[in-house]
């Protein structure tokens, strides 16, 4: 693993995704980590017309800080570098799409996240990703 994306939500799964990456740098040596934050975008035409897009993207970005923020504090913990990004729209395709872009060779992301009603062994997310991507995933439970 060179380049790794760490899709992270905030959930328990996904900081142990963070966690395996460390140990995985501490016995195999340096890779670029990515983390991503993926918002929903909000859609209700009610809120769009009474609150403006600089209000929706304060949102946005409080959200990603917040679901980011004990991934962060484990890799600054570590002295492990990392960029962290956010992207608004559909989670499993943002998630594609920024691996794309990133050159990123690897996925390692929690199988479950924040909203894993959507199935019984994996969470929906992470079954539409391990379809429409086409690099290694390595599911975390």
């Amino acid at each position: 693993m060179k380049n790794v994306l760490v899709p992270v939500d905030g959930s328990a799964n996904s900081l142990r995704a963070v966690r395996y990456m460390v140990d995985h740098i501490r016995e195999n040596g340096p890779c670029a980590i990515h983390l991503l934050n993926v918002q929903l975008p909000i859609v209700s035409g009610t809120v769009l017309a009474f609150v403006d897009q600089t209000t929706i993207q304060e949102y946005y970005e409080d959200e990603a800080k917040t679901a980011l923020s004990d991934a962060k504090a484990v890799l600054d913990k570590s002295g492990i570098v990392y960029q962290a990004a956010l992207r608004v729209g559909n989670i499993a395709e943002s998630i594609k799409a920024y691996a794309t872009e990133q050159q990123c060779d690897h996925v390692v992301m929690g199988s479950r996240g924040l909203g894993a009603t959507g199935s019984l062994l994996l969470g929906s997310v992470t079954l539409k990703v391990l379809h429409t991507i086409h690099i290694p995933v390595i599911l975390i439970n």
